[in-house]
């Protein structure tokens, strides 16, 4: 693309340099930099792009994108875009680049504290079950029709580079539908900007990532920003609607600035699509699902109060894009899982053992509630908080694994570069705030592995071990090295290691 014709997105820029040239691509890592691409210099949480720009510039960018007033000195025949906010600038010029594929799309976003992965899974699901080609883009991973990889960035949404990179791959594989993760930090910080959204989610709201947005009045303005673009987003001849949690305190706030069409959804008779006779089990979730649209009972294999909630705004998804009740319910019963979310890893151990991706005081207490009635014997959790976040919800974890669990092992998540042993002190203050002993109710082992594998040790029949805040994920972050490590396959490699073997029963 001729570089004039990308500039033409940017409403509000000041241009030095030659601009008539061609640009082959677009780049905000410096170290990513092809000859003939445009590099947009982007203030990140631990480098800024500013500082960067020569090494562009030498590793051949026709062009740079910087924010007014932190222009470096730069040759003079270097060509110059100066804009207010270069984040905005990378959605506009993606977007453009890759030829607005959000709106070639019907494109469905979800956000909320917790859910967002299994709720994705699940609308998928119900589209395709209908006939639709679908694509997603989440924490997990991103789908694309049929092919699917893993989201290895550890960011839920990532850059805007890469989400209209997806959108595009979406569009010239015929996908109908794009169902995006559309987190408080990608709405904030415009990656999400230009996806054009149809449909937007609403989950559920607790206190997280404060540490970002400073207060939780902040952090709930992110996330009404999905539905205040649902007023605004691209045209495509078909109704925008708001699929809204009516249970949570949120509702309200969310429902005022959301489009005329609102889908509510909840366990109270006031909301649109409800449940009602909930039955759980650790096996799954039945229940009675009600709708303008007709009454069906549906089995989940989904453990969890959570995931009937997740499932009503899956259905209340597909009923607002005109899928039957039915075609839903049927989709719904297909679905057995979604990695790293209540997942049972099973070597034929007397005990059970579950991954989950609960990480904050909110999700961990009702994955807890959920698993404390199903524990025969005890409910062992292993956890852990990650470092360089959101400081407060450590001793928050400490004080809900204190409150419901048996026994709790805390261990490392991500301790980037704070000190591994400092973090863990900090959750044990919430641990002794509900007057539990060191020693005798938990212990503190910093080695992840190592703390798995006492876990699995101690339990015997009839227990539940709970080994969360990992999740899926794929690494572990220590200091600025991603080491690799799965809590799923190194469940199943220490399980292995104390003799037991899948498929097996070991007496």
């Amino acid at each position: 693309m001729r570089l004039t014709n990308l500039l033409e997105c940017l409403p509000d820029k000041v241009v030095s340099g030659p601009i008539d040239v061609e640009i082959s691509g677009i780049a905000y890592d410096s170290r990513r930099v092809e000859p003939g691409q445009l590099f947009v210099a982007i203030p990140g949480f631990h480098v800024d792009g500013h500082a960067f720009v020569i090494e562009a510039l030498a590793r051949g960018s026709m062009a740079v994108v910087v924010e007014e007033g932190r222009l470096p000195a730069l040759p003079e025949a270097a060509t110059v875009i100066e804009v207010p906010d270069t984040r905005r600038a990378l959605a506009e010029l993606a977007a453009c680049f890759f030829g607005y594929p959000a709106r070639r799309l019907r494109v469905i976003g979800v956000t909320g504290t917790d859910g967002k992965t299994t709720t994705t899974y699940l609308i998928s699901a119900v589209l395709e079950k209908a006939g639709y080609s679908t694509g997603l883009l989440g924490t997990v991973d991103f789908k694309v029709g049929s092919r699917s990889w893993a989201n290895v960035s550890r960011q839920t949404t990532p850059e805007a580079l890469e989400v209209q990179a997806v959108l595009a791959e979406m569009v010239q594989d015929g996908v109908d539908y794009a169902v995006v993760e559309s987190t408080s930090h990608g709405l904030a910080l415009h990656r999400v900007t230009n996806c054009e959204y149809d449909v937007g989610v609403f989950t559920n709201l607790t206190s997280d990532h404060l540490d970002f947005h400073g207060s939780r009045e902040e952090y709930l303005q992110a996330k009404s920003t999905l539905f205040s673009l649902l007023r605004t987003s691209y045209q495509k001849g078909i109704a925008k609607v708001a699929v809204l949690n009516r249970d949570d305190e949120a509702y309200g706030r969310l429902r005022a600035v959301s489009p005329e069409r609102v889908i509510a959804y909840g366990l109270g008779q006031d909301a649109d699509v409800r449940a009602e006779g909930i039955e759980l089990s650790e096996g799954g979730s039945r229940f009675a699902v009600k709708a303008p649209e007709g009454e069906c009972r549906i089995a989940l294999r989904l453990p969890a109060l959570f995931n009937v909630y997740n499932a009503l705004a899956a259905i209340s998804v597909g009923l607002s894009q005109g899928v039957p009740l039915e075609v839903a319910k049927a989709a719904l019963e297909e679905v057995r899982g979604v990695p790293g979310r209540m997942e049972r890893i099973d070597m034929g151990q007397p005990f059970t053992l579950i991954v989950d991706y609960a990480h904050t005081p909110d999700s961990l207490e009702k994955v807890l509630k959920t698993l404390r009635p199903l524990a025969k014997g005890r409910l062992i959790v292993v956890f852990g908080c990650a470092g360089e976040r959101d400081r407060a919800r450590r001793s928050g974890m400490g004080s809900v694994s204190g409150r419901l669990a048996d026994f709790i092992i805390v261990t490392n998540e991500d301790p980037r570069f704070e000190d591994p042993q400092a973090i863990l002190e900090e959750i044990a203050v919430g641990l002794r705030g509900v007057e539990r002993q060191d020693g005798r109710d938990f212990v503190k082992i910093e080695d992840r592995r190592e703390a798995i594998d006492y876990a699995c040790r101690m339990a015997r029949e009839g227990d539940i071990i709970l080994l969360t805040g990992k999740g899926h994920e794929q690494s572990i972050i220590v200091g600025d090295r991603k080491l690799p490590w799965d809590d799923r396959r190194v469940a199943r490699e220490v399980l292995a290691a104390q003799g037991f073997e899948a498929g097996s029963v070991k007496s």
